[in-house]
């Protein structure tokens, strides 16, 4: 079955984010009431397995190895089923 996961990876809270810095200081110097921002990376990955639970382990094993940095990043995901 093909199954398509949608991973969000943010930083913790308490961790630096320079390129939401940047951002919020861009934002209001065009004069726009921004508090803060945070940038986050949002993977879409579409693979193949034989099951809804082993696609999940899947995406739960890629985010570890690769995707987020467990000591600085959280991070959230959804898989569903796909058309072929």
């Amino acid at each position: 079955m093909k199954y398509v996961a949608r991973i969000e990876v943010t930083l913790k809270p308490g961790h630096i984010d320079p390129e939401g810095e940047t951002t919020r200081n861009a934002l209001l110097e065009l004069n726009y009431p921004v508090k803060s921002v945070r940038v986050s990376k949002v993977y879409r990955i579409i693979f193949e397995t034989e099951s809804i639970e082993r696609a999940k382990a899947l995406v739960e094993e890629m985010c570890r190895r690769l995707l987020a940095n467990p000591v600085k990043d959280d991070y959230e995901y959804s898989v569903e089923e796909t058309e072929p």
